[in-house]
């Protein structure tokens, strides 16, 4: 065989291209750990309350890391919320790396958004499942997974959306630096709100 031939192309789903594998392997150990133990948590023990209690611990490192580590690391793409303490007000803040700084390898990003899209797919078949079977003591856990993975996908989605709007703008009015910087500044907050 050729040897151009074993060697997957960029952009395929290869851990070994990716510019950040332990990251990236830690992000997927995460995701499918939680669907692991909550599908096969029964064949090793028979404490629901166990079962529960592993699969909500590894939802929340999921939440964390990727929010806070794979995002950033993997597509460039942060985000928060933050509470006005004046108002009580809350509203989301999308940070996501300045353009030309970062180069967003397509590995990376193939693995990162079919993730992110596909487990809240997957918690919601879940859901059905328990549902249709009777098995009603599930449901907390996948309505929380539920909530955590799905929170997590539109904030990054909006963050996507984000960085594009705010690139493209930056891009169009870079004649100078404050024009760039007053439209950058108003595409994030009208998507701020």
């Amino acid at each position: 065989m050729d040897p151009a031939q074993q060697q997957p192309g960029p952009g395929s789903l290869s851990w070994r291209l990716s510019s950040h594998p332990i990251t990236l392997l830690t992000f997927l150990a995460f995701r499918v750990a939680s669907l692991l133990v909550y599908l096969f948590g029964l064949l090793f023990t028979e404490s629901l309350v166990l079962i529960f209690i592993i699969t909500i611990l590894l939802l929340a490192a999921d939440f964390y890391y990727l929010k806070n580590i794979a995002g950033r690391r993997l597509v460039g793409l942060r985000w928060w919320n933050e509470v006005d303490p004046a108002t009580g007000d809350s509203h989301w803040v999308f940070e996501s790396s300045e353009p030309g700084t970062k180069v967003i390898n397509a590995t990376d990003s193939r693995f990162f958004w079919l993730a992110i899209y596909a487990q809240p797919l997957l918690w919601f078949l879940l859901a059905i499942v328990a549902l249709f079977s009777l098995k009603f003591i599930w449901l907390p856990l996948v309505v929380i997974a539920l909530v955590l993975t799905t929170t997590n996908s539109l904030a990054f989605s909006r963050c996507d959306k984000f960085s594009q709007a705010s690139n493209l703008a930056g891009s169009a009015l870079n004649s100078g630096n404050i024009a760039g910087s007053i439209a950058s500044g108003m595409v994030g907050r009208f998507f701020s709100r």
